[in-house]
């Protein structure tokens, strides 16, 4: 998954340049923050607590049309940064807000709930990279999130979180969302673009099991002969280098469309007939992600006025040789599969718009619930990280994700907020780390 375009120009084109499977705008100066206001805020609504059925999309109740209305972050709490840090655990945490304090909404808490309890089996079940949290950790919550009473999401996780602070907190905050572009099941006249499955000769390599010192990382490649190589970059495959050796799923109509569908990650392709097939993230070809976006500005091919995500496929279509060429210098190639349900993050659960959000999960335990206090209202509030993306890597980094439809494209294209991250922990996760009081002048436990 993925999202970008139309609302805030200057940031769709600086999007690209820096994404790896999403379109992600770069940072754009500092956002002062103020001090956490005490008090809760309105509560809107009351839904009704009930099950998640399987690929039910879930009400965010946020408030979201595209249109950016500041807001003021909470202050982040003072730590001296681990510049080593490679995890959560190694980065530090410290106590955040009480969660009485944040100003979450009935809506926005019930549906988190509801996505946090979606999220569970394998928030139990995966071994937790950040280093924060173990699996049992995570059962008291769950086992009650599934019997929350009408109205008693706040409450909930009130009950059962507390807020940490995971390094210095500075977040940043992007967006994608799940775009539509025209194709056939058949190739046919004006439909010539493959959208690629896996291909049967891409192997993908736990380097972990080969070595201790390399656990956690992997790679991914092909067999040539007796050794592993690199697989195929993009202008390999645009070439028909896997004709035979990967289905086509569909063919699209746009060949800048078909290359934007993969920075999303997924997508809806509507077909001839009017009907429409969902397309998800399978795997990626191992190769770096290169963002044309900088390319182009750097080259002086984007004026003013076309530094939108529209001006940029305009100059493709206008320059389809030159554009194909920059296109192709990025190697990154992502091979999808048809999904029979909305789009599904990397816990291979639905992700809802306006609730879920990709994280690094070095960082963030994917599942769990993460309080963005952000310098745009659309993007403040409860999140829960259930996907993951190629940009977004490091401490408090999250890509926030909004649905389909122009609304949405519109928000995720012009989502570029700072302000502070306050991931939500079982209570006593804290007292594992002995970390000291919120604001108190903390210091990293890595670096006492």
């Amino acid at each position: 998954m993925t999202g970008n375009r139309v609302l805030a120009s200057i940031a769709l084109a600086l999007a690209l340049s820096a994404c790896g499977g999403r379109v992600v705008p770069l940072a754009t100066g500092n956002v002062p923050v103020a001090q956490p206001p005490r008090g809760n805020a309105g509560q809107p609504n009351r839904p009704a607590s009930r099950p998640v059925a399987p690929g039910q999309q879930i009400a965010s109740g946020r408030g979201f049309d595209g249109r950016i209305q500041p807001a003021v972050p909470l202050l982040a709490a003072p730590v001296v940064a681990n510049p080593g840090a490679t995890t959560a655990a190694t980065a530090g945490i410290v106590p955040g807000p009480a969660l009485d304090t944040l100003p979450i909404t009935d809506a926005q808490a019930e549906a988190a709930r509801r996505a946090f309890l979606s999220s569970c089996p394998g928030l139990m079940r995966r071994t937790d990279a950040s280093g924060l949290t173990r699996g049992t950790d995570w059962q008291p919550a769950c086992a009650a999130a599934a019997s929350v009473p009408p109205g008693g999401a706040r409450a909930f996780f009130v009950g059962y979180f507390e807020a940490v602070q995971v390094g210095d907190g500075k977040a940043f905050a992007t967006g994608y969302y799940e775009p539509e572009i025209a194709a056939s099941r058949e190739r046919r006249a004006g439909y010539e673009v493959p959208i690629y499955a896996r291909p049967n000769d891409l192997i993908d390599v736990d380097l972990g099991q080969f070595s201790e010192a390399l656990k956690g990382k992997k790679v991914r490649g092909r067999v040539s002969g007796s050794n592993l190589v690199p697989y195929y970059d993009r202008a390999a495959i645009d070439t028909g280098v896997l004709d035979g050796k990967a289905p086509v799923l569909a063919w699209g109509a746009d060949e800048a469309a078909v290359f934007f569908l993969q920075i999303q990650g997924s997508g809806r392709l509507r077909l001839p007939n009017g009907d429409i097939m969902r397309v998800g993230y399978d795997t990626q070809n191992g190769r770096d992600y290169t963002g044309i976006g900088a390319l182009m500005k750097a080259r002086g091919l984007l004026q003013p006025g076309q530094t939108s995500m529209q001006g940029i496929v305009a100059w493709l279509h206008a320059n389809p040789a030159e554009g194909r060429a920059i296109m192709a210098e990025n190697k990154s190639f992502v091979f999808f599969r048809e999904l029979n349900t909305p789009p599904v993050g990397a816990m291979g659960y639905v992700v809802n718009g306006g609730i879920s959000a990709a994280a690094d999960v070095k960082y963030v335990p994917l599942g769990a619930p993460v309080f963005l206090s952000m310098d745009r209202q659309d993007a403040s509030g409860l999140w829960v990280a259930q996907d993951t993306g190629g940009a977004i890597k490091g401490s408090n980094r999250f890509d926030t994700f909004w649905g389909a439809g122009a609304t949405a494209e519109a928000t995720a294209g012009g989502m570029a907020a700072r302000g502070t991250a306050f991931l939500l922990l079982p209570i006593g996760t804290l007292a594992r780390t002995q970390a000291v009081p919120y604001g108190a002048g903390s210091v990293a436990p890595a670096q006492r």
